[in-house]
């Protein structure tokens, strides 16, 4: 079992700059690939972005590439998604996810609680 926690999620302008945090705990959690999901207001949960274990792979959804960066830092257990040039459209509540392959980063079996993130135009 791995447990995630987020924070670093509040209110920003847009144009600004947030960075979110995930502590990870549990058993063997720096063999997990880690990413980022979000879910807006009145939309389905959706993919952000994705790193391996050793941080050697990335993959990121279109709209936030050259935005938003991901990485981590095994030692901490944690893993962080810097988002840079903020849009209203960002506003979302932001999940952390581990899976134990690269291949299941999209379908990932453990979820944090989320963070909200709102972008204010």
């Amino acid at each position: 079992q791995v447990q995630l926690v987020e924070s670093g999620g509040g209110l920003v302008q847009a144009g600004g700059s947030l960075r979110l945090s995930c502590a990870a705990s549990g058993r063997t959690a720096n063999n997990y690939a880690m990413g980022w999901f979000r879910q807006a207001p009145g939309k389905e949960r959706a993919f952000v972005a994705a790193i391996s274990w050793t941080g050697g792979r990335t993959n990121y959804v279109d709209s936030v590439k050259g935005r938003f960066t991901i990485s981590r830092d095994n030692a901490k257990n944690t893993v962080y998604l810097q988002m840079n040039s903020l849009k209203p459209e960002d506003t979302a509540v932001y999940y952390c996810t581990a899976t134990r392959t690269w291949v299941s980063a999209y379908t990932p079996a453990y979820w944090g609680q989320g963070t909200q993130v709102t972008v204010s135009s």
